[in-house]
């Protein structure tokens, strides 16, 4: 299968990765000189660049492909998911933003060691390095589904090898010499893009349809695509799980996850931290809508060839025998060129708001949760390490787990193969297995006075086990039950709270 590309939408391409180059080039310029510096920005980053941020980091590659993906096939209710984030988020900034503030927290995972002693903050790091890895090494893989298409017109697996190479490439040009700024400040820049992206294809595809507005809305309607809220109990993004399992998702996202809040901490202050994160769910909301529109759009497209006048047998979702989404066929064979180029681009930007951001996260957990106490501890290496020394760590550190994260997206490859869940669904699940362990901690730590650092240690581990005996292809194996994401999610953190409450009380 040939390229669809033409040398314009090359240009367009090649143009957006110079514009990478000069970028990271002049962020890099920041001068740092300690770890904190490094992780947190100095506590100097504006509000308004710090949800901007958050928003690019929540709106991966998942969201550009397979937002469009979940409207063509099923209608608005995913944009719940978002509704659930709002009312998460507000708690987050409620109830736990003030609390890193209070102890100065470079890390969230820091609380624990406030709460509980330094052994807990180091099982949370480690948890959440390993549940991120996971999560974001299926990000990557997602987002690599997009370049290999285009650069290869195939996703053969030696084709995702490259494609994920080069995104982590462009991941590691922000984020080595500048640091979580430098991550912030060009997230603004991807966000940009793919938005700029998403309204340029919602504008081409409405024109291209040979019908006006209250025909659009009245064939909409009358398939049951404008459905918004959900009350059957078939989970998915019915109204009960949203209020259930996504919350605790959510929460656990936005207050749990260093990716997310990490962002937050750079804020002067904990009312700062709060308001960002508030603006960045407001900012969300619309854009998670554009590119459900856009899913509608294309289902009108394709299923209602009277508007389009294109035959319905010309869709054919798959190369070389694998799963595409239809956003990204709509791409390669639709649209004209020049904004193929562009819409590329913004998958692209999608892939990269996220990568970038988790190699800060993990380095910083890595660095400030794991090795900096470790470090301390041993009195061979005991010796007074200044600033320069942890900085040089952490950039060591988001090298290792580029690596890392690029291992992990050729194994989401053939795990998402395996499964065939759509992309959606794959990317949010995944995150289950180190956030359902986390929110029993946490809900333990802030709410009562029981747990220790023994048990800190049992809970992470039962929820995160409970979480993967619950996976279909584990339980599966053994009885014919498909179990909701929400369910895995309430019962994971069932556990580890339960496993948290064994524990001997100990004062606030």
């Amino acid at each position: 299968m040939e390229s669809n590309f033409s040398s314009l939408d090359w240009t367009i391409f090649f143009s957006y990765f110079l514009v990478l180059i000069l970028t990271s080039v002049l962020l890099s310029q920041n001068r740092v000189t300690t770890s904190r510096d490094y992780f947190t920005g100095g506590n100097a980053m504006p509000i308004l660049a710090v949800a901007i941020s958050v928003l690019a980091t929540s709106q991966s590659a998942a969201t550009f492909l397979g937002g469009p993906e979940y409207s063509y096939k099923n209608d608005l209710t995913f944009l719940g998911f978002y509704v659930s984030a709002f009312l998460a988020v507000v708690f987050v900034a409620k109830v736990l933003v003030p609390k890193f503030y209070a102890i100065n927290a470079i890390t969230v995972y820091e609380y624990l060691e406030h709460r509980y002693g330094e052994s807990s903050k180091r099982y949370a790091g480690i948890m959440f390095l390993l549940g991120r890895l996971f999560a974001s090494g299926a990000r990557l893989y997602i987002g690599a589904l997009a370049i290999s298409m285009i650069l290869f017109s195939d996703i053969e697996a030696v084709h995702i090898a490259i494609a994920i190479a080069i995104l982590m490439l462009g991941a590691l040009a922000y984020t080595y010499f500048g640091g979580v700024k430098s991550v912030i400040l060009s997230d603004i820049i991807q966000a940009m893009t793919y938005i700029g992206a998403g309204l340029a294809v919602l504008v081409y595809l409405y024109y291209s349809l040979n019908t006006d507005f209250s025909t659009i809305m009245t064939t909409l309607n009358h398939d049951n695509k404008l459905k918004l809220v959900d009350f059957s109990f078939s989970g998915g993004f019915s109204i009960w799980t949203l209020l259930t399992g996504w919350l605790l998702l959510n929460i656990a996202a936005y207050g749990l996850d260093q990716d997310m809040t990490q962002r937050v901490l750079t804020c002067k202050n904990r009312k700062e931290g709060a308001k960002s994160l508030i603006y960045a769910i407001i900012f969300t909301l619309p854009v998670a809508f554009l590119f459900l529109l856009i899913g509608l759009l294309l289902y009108l497209f394709y299923q209602h060839p009277e508007l389009s006048n294109i035959k319905l047998a010309c869709i054919d979702q798959n190369v070389d025998g694998q799963s595409v989404t239809i956003f990204m066929h709509y791409i390669l064979n639709e649209m004209p060129e020049g904004l193929r180029g562009l819409v590329t681009v913004g998958a692209i930007a999608a892939a990269l708001s996220s990568a970038n951001s988790v190699l800060s996260a993990m380095a910083s957990v890595a660095v400030e949760d794991i090795y900096r106490p470790w470090l301390s501890k041993k009195w061979l290496f005991n010796k007074d390490r200044n600033e320069a020394h942890f900085l040089k760590a952490g950039r060591l550190m988001v090298i290792v787990f580029a690596v890392l994260l690029s291992m992990m997206a050729m194994l989401s490859y053939y795990w998402q193969q395996y499964t065939q869940l759509d992309l959606l669904s794959f990317a949010l699940g995944v995150m289950t297995f180190a956030y359902a362990s986390l929110l029993g901690v946490y809900g333990a730590g802030i709410f009562t006075n029981r747990g220790n650092e023994q048990t800190v240690l049992w809970a992470l581990i039962g929820g995160f086990t409970t979480v993967l005996i619950l996976q279909p292809y584990v339980i599966g194996y053994f009885i014919e039950i498909k179990i909701d994401f929400s369910i895995m999610m309430i019962v994971g953190t069932l556990v580890s709270f339960g496993i948290m409450m064994m524990g001997s009380k100990k004062d606030v």
